[in-house]
């Protein structure tokens, strides 16, 4: 019983936390912000986001970090040539796989 109360008590204060999380800004912004330099901020808050989320994930991702930065330059190059994300997955997949191989 007091195990269940614990869990209990950990998703109530994570749902307050992500509900204000998210209340905040609807109460603070309650009109559109015409702010160029905010705007241009919040604009690009999403792709930095996910990109300091996945960088250090797609190094640490392998058995060593030089095939993960190369994996990561294969992928740029691929994504810039081809712009298809199959493409960008398998030459990334390979070079993993090659630089593994060869070098480790």
């Amino acid at each position: 019983m007091k195990g269940s109360a614990g869990v209990y008590a950990s998703l109530l204060i994570m749902t307050v936390t992500i509900y204000l999380i998210r209340l905040i800004p609807f109460v603070l912004f309650r009109r559109e912000i015409k702010n160029v330099h905010i705007r241009s901020f919040l604009y690009y808050v999403p792709y930095v986001t996910l990109a300091v989320m996945t960088f250090p994930a797609i190094i640490g991702a392998t058995s060593s970090p030089v095939s993960g930065v190369i994996a990561l330059l294969v992928g740029v190059v691929a994504a810039i040539v081809s712009g298809d994300l199959f493409t960008v997955a398998i030459s990334a997949c390979v070079a993993v796989f090659l630089s593994e191989l060869f070098l480790i």
